[in-house]
């Protein structure tokens, strides 16, 4: 028992905390919290602090924002993925996981799209050797029972859509749409891919759904709301492999290593935001200034990290070859590209606002097509009058580092550092598909919630939330009652919690 003194003294603790116990929850009762629509904080503290009190605040502004519609909290985390460069520079693919338990596939990294879709274990076309998803391996998979249809250029995917937790470089979304594909054309996967993912917005989404990425950072999960690219080389490396390193994709920051100077960020024009499209503004060869067309789509550029080659309006084009001494155009197969002398080095540069790029010779210098000529990078493409008259794929992507910004929305290049240019053409192991820890996490959402502009994104959790124990959770509750009638417990609460939980 204790001596009416110390009684007296408890008593006195007990009750002047109680007040404030209903304005400044304990320290613990934040780290207990297994799901909060604000920041999430890492660091553990037992005394309140002034920049603790300071971030206890701010929390609680977000979480009155986040019941009554104020904009949800920024600060989350940032990831990475090692790329795989496939085929000669062909296409570049990362990792994702997908299910419960989660399943690792390789996908090919598409800003040209917007949808997610992964080949089915009951695929009947263009699957064969490719590793599949098997839907009922996974407790948190929902058939949605919708059929599903996506073309590009180079074939289609067909199948019906799902509901299930998908992952990639420490992000997760649970709920996130895609499709599982049970049609392929054949050629469009090559082994070790299982599908794609598109990183373009959710107004081209076939699914409707809000993309992966969109809804990472309308939930709020990222440092920054941007993405980034760089991009390896390997076509002109002779004893190159069919599978290489294929540089790194970055979610929610940059990676000051990769490049040197200045980010120059071009914004995308006021109803463009279907695509990552940007203005083309000028492009040379050797110098000289290549005349241009204009007038609705055919001077903007959508930047496609899923497409190998540069297309563009076909006068454009043949301007293009024009500067180019021996080019010639092609035919058969090669209809709409061009040829030229493999022992011609054409530089290329072109503008997308106020500086300019150049794209280099091994990169314009495609493939060789007979003993004296090469084919180039850039071809004739002819696209609906909706979509941008210019297609900018790796063959320029592999000479910039380049970000995609979510707000204000533009796109970004910078010069490649000295690191980013020693790894071309460098051969060496390549990253396999693989499930990694899990820093935040956001519930994915239709992109008919959406659609209007009220981008509504899910609450954010941290993979590193504390749980209570049953003992200390029991304690809480009697404590919580007992301070609801006026006996604020809660101080004794938090020494409790600093022994009972973990």
């Amino acid at each position: 028992m204790l001596p009416p003194s110390t009684f007296h003294l408890v008593l006195i603790l007990v009750f002047s905390t109680c007040h404030h116990s209903w304005a400044l929850p304990s320290a613990s009762n934040l780290e207990r919290t297994n799901s909060l629509h604000v920041p999430l904080y890492r660091k553990p503290r037992s005394t309140w602090e002034s920049k603790e009190l300071g971030a206890w605040a701010r929390e609680q502004k977000n979480i009155l924002g986040s019941k009554y519609g104020s904009p949800r909290s920024k600060k989350r985390a940032t990831g990475s993925n090692s790329m795989v460069n496939q085929g000669l520079d062909s296409s570049y693919y990362g990792s994702i996981a997908v299910g419960t338990p989660p399943v690792a596939f390789n996908v090919i990294l598409d800003t040209g799209s917007a949808d997610l879709w992964i080949a089915d274990e009951k695929c009947v076309t263009g699957c064969n050797g490719v590793p599949t998803f098997d839907s009922t391996t996974s407790s948190s998979f929902q058939n949605l029972s919708t059929p599903f249809q996506i073309t590009y250029g180079s074939g289609q995917a067909t199948g019906a859509l799902g509901k299930d937790t998908v992952q990639m470089a420490g992000f997760s979304v649970s709920e996130q749409t895609f499709a599982v594909s049970d049609a392929v054309s054949r050629g469009l996967l090559t082994s070790p891919v299982s599908g794609l993912l598109g990183l373009a917005w959710s107004s081209i989404a076939n699914s409707g759904a809000t993309p992966f990425w969109q809804a990472l950072v309308e939930g709020g999960a990222w440092d920054e709301p941007v993405m980034a690219f760089q991009f390896t080389r390997f076509g002109n490396v002779t004893r190159a492999s069919d599978l290489e390193p294929g540089g790194t994709f970055t979610m929610g920051s940059t990676n000051a290593s990769l490049y040197t100077g200045d980010i120059d960020y071009v914004n995308i024009p006021d109803g463009q935001n279907r695509y990552w499209t940007i203005p083309v503004t000028s492009i040379t060869v050797g110098g000289a200034s290549v005349a241009l067309s204009s007038g609705g789509q055919t001077n903007y550029a959508a930047i496609d990290t899923g497409t190998t080659l540069i297309g563009g309006p076909p006068q454009d084009i043949a301007n293009i070859y024009a500067q180019i001494p021996g080019s010639e155009p092609g035919t058969g197969d090669y209809q709409d590209y061009y040829a030229f002398p493999c022992q011609t080095d054409v530089e290329i540069q072109v503008s997308f606002g106020s500086r300019s790029w150049t794209i280099s010779a091994a990169d314009m210098r495609y493939n060789q097509v007979s003993q004296t000529l090469c084919m180039g990078a850039f071809f004739s493409l002819e696209t609906s009058d909706s979509a941008p008259g210019w297609i900018f794929g790796d063959s320029f992507l592999k000479n910039v580092y380049s970000v995609f910004r979510y707000n204000p929305m533009s796109i970004g290049f910078a010069d490649l550092s000295e690191t980013s240019k020693a790894v071309n053409g460098v051969e060496g192991g390549v990253a396999s598909a693989t499930i990694g820890a899990i820093s935040a996490s956001v519930t994915g959402t239709s992109a008919s919630t959406s659609g209007s502009g009220n981008h509504l994104g899910g609450n954010v959790t941290s993979s590193t939330s504390q749980q209570r124990t049953g003992l200390s959770s029991a304690i809480h509750n009697v404590i919580g009652w007992l301070c609801f009638w006026g006996f604020g417990l809660d101080f004794l609460v938090d020494l409790v919690s600093l022994r009972t939980f973990k």
